[in-house]
């Protein structure tokens, strides 16, 4: 059965009603579903529905609840990624595999070292696909919940939400360092900051910044990791650990 997310603003009693125009195009148009079929919504306050369609057209699809369930979001730690922006668009593959891999949060960074520069127009329209790559990759991957994807930050933008995490780790090359072996395995963690630097590591200023605010210099090993390499091991680990 097809699935596909919905904002819970769509939702009224027993009827859903889909007007966004990829989403119709995608039901109506390349799935060519119809009148009387089934299909699997879930929303943004953890709700799954069962439903069949009601009425399929080019401009809308409205469809009936046949069921509505709570769903259970497993007790694991929230992990957030701050990941500097590398070149070629390659964020955007970043915040695909992350999001298949559990990622809570993907916060794109700007830091001295990042050579993209995006204005105000860009970084909007920018987000905007972001986050539609981080749904389609939750629908993909059958997630219950979305990501959170935040508009481009600067580091010291992330650090001074530093409180919220009981975790914050930072990848480098450089410096005194442990492992994420021996740091995960001292405590149980609930809350996680990631910060990933760009082509050429973090400064060693911002490393400092970075420790003074709490966060803790790891190693990846003794290979040089490009920036998507680094991101994606380091949730890989973590999730991995945790099962474990």
């Amino acid at each position: 059965m097809q699935r596909f997310y919905t904002l819970s603003q769509n939702i009224s009693g027993d009827k859903i009603t889909i007007t966004d125009k990829g989403q119709v195009h995608h039901i109506y148009n390349v799935l060519r579903l119809k009148a009387k079929e089934e299909v699997m919504f879930f929303d943004d306050r953890s709700n799954e529905y069962k439903t069949e369609i009601v009425k399929s057209s080019p401009e809308s699809i409205i469809l009936k609840v046949k069921e509505k369930k709570k769903l259970t979001i497993t007790e694991k730690a929230r992990i957030t990624v701050a990941c500097a922006i590398p070149k070629n668009s390659k964020i955007d593959d970043i915040i695909d595999k992350l999001t298949q891999l559990g990622v809570d949060r993907i916060i794109p960074l700007k830091t001295k070292r990042v050579i993209v520069n995006l204005d105000d127009k860009k970084r909007q329209t920018r987000l905007l696909r972001w986050r539609k790559i981080a749904q389609n990759a939750s629908l993909q991957s059958q997630r219950n919940n979305l990501p959170i994807i935040d508009p481009v930050r600067d580091l010291k933008e992330v650090l001074s939400c530093a409180q919220e995490f009981d975790l914050k780790l930072i990848p480098t090359l450089f410096g005194e360092r442990k492992t994420l072996k021996e740091i995960l395995q001292k405590f149980q963690y609930k809350n996680i900051l990631v910060l990933i630097g760009p082509e050429g590591d973090f400064t060693p200023d911002e490393v400092a910044v970075a420790k003074q605010a709490g966060s803790i210099a790891v190693s990846l090993g003794d290979l040089v990791l490009r920036v998507e390499t680094a991101a994606i091991a380091t949730l890989s680990f973590i999730r991995l650990n945790e099962n474990n």
